[in-house]
This record gives C-alpha cells, sequence and structure tokens, in this order.
C-alpha cells in the first residue's frame, strides 16, 4: 500500500485530558515507515480489511497507548494526501485522565500538550504532514 502509494482508510484519535485544555502528543519510532521520528497528535493507524472505522480506532488506540473501553467521539472524515500518503481519515477523540502505556515499537514518548503549546510549535517542521493538516481542520470546526 505505502509502496505504492495507494489510498487507504486510516483513524485518528486525538486523547484530551478533561477539559480539553491538553491533548496526547506521541513521537515515532525511528523505525516507523511513513514520517519516522516525527511527531503526531493524533493516535491511530491503517483500517485492516473486515474492520470498521470504529473497531479500527479502537485497536489502534489500545495498541498504542493502552487506553481501551473508553467512549470515543466522531468528529469527521477528511482526506490527506502528500508525496509519500493518501488517506481518506476519520477523526475520532477521547477524554482521558489515567496513565499510558505507549507500543515500544511504534511510540518512542509521548506527553500531553496544552492547546497553546501546540500552536505555537505545530508548523516547526517536526509534526508529522498529516497532522499539521488534521490540526488546521480542527481549529476551522471548533474542535481545539
Amino acid at each position: 500500500m505505502r509502496q505504492n502509494r495507494l489510498i487507504h482508510r486510516a483513524t485518528y484519535i486525538i486523547v484530551f485530558r478533561p477539559q480539553k485544555q491538553k491533548i496526547l502528543v506521541q513521537k515515532r519510532r525511528d523505525t516507523k515507515d511513513i514520517y519516522p521520528g516525527m511527531l503526531e497528535i493524533a493516535a491511530g493507524g491503517v483500517v485492516c480489511q473486515g474492520e470498521t472505522r470504529a473497531e479500527s480506532a479502537m485497536r489502534e488506540l489500545q495498541e498504542e497507548t493502552g487506553i481501551k473501553e473508553v467512549p470515543l467521539q466522531f468528529h469527521f472524515d477528511f482526506y490527506f494526501e502528500d508525496e509519500t500518503n493518501r488517506v481518506w481519515g476519520r477523526l475520532f477523540s477521547c477524554t482521558w485522565c489515567n496513565g499510558l502505556d505507549f507500543q515500544e515499537e511504534e511510540v518512542e514518548w509521548g506527553r500531553f500538550f496544552r492547546i497553546q503549546e501546540l500552536e505555537d510549535s505545530i508548523y516547526s517542521g517536526n509534526f508529522t504532514p498529516d497532522s499539521e493538516y488534521l490540526f488546521s481542520l480542527c481549529k476551522k470546526r471548533k474542535i481545539l
């Protein structure tokens, strides 16, 4: 899929702290096939064959962060394309106030950023291109 730059479906899950003043930012491992070592504002990944987007979102959220059995809120669908990635994304969010258990193979570290801190750094070149795009969509739709 990535080698041939095929359009695919993916889920994105923004993890908020209560009161939605902070969101989880994760640093991707340097071994990732796309956007290695970059920061991202959402957990998530490719939807598997036979899987609904809601199922994919819950699976990816649990795999990457250890968060499970939490209500997900659907926000919107979007299309993103750059020189390496073509994706139909679906954005969800959840609120989480407990600890996190990051997937060692995919996530180097994660921490909660204040929204203002994120606004000040999102276009620094350290964030994945789809995170930058998603951030702008969320600001326009007043999700952040």
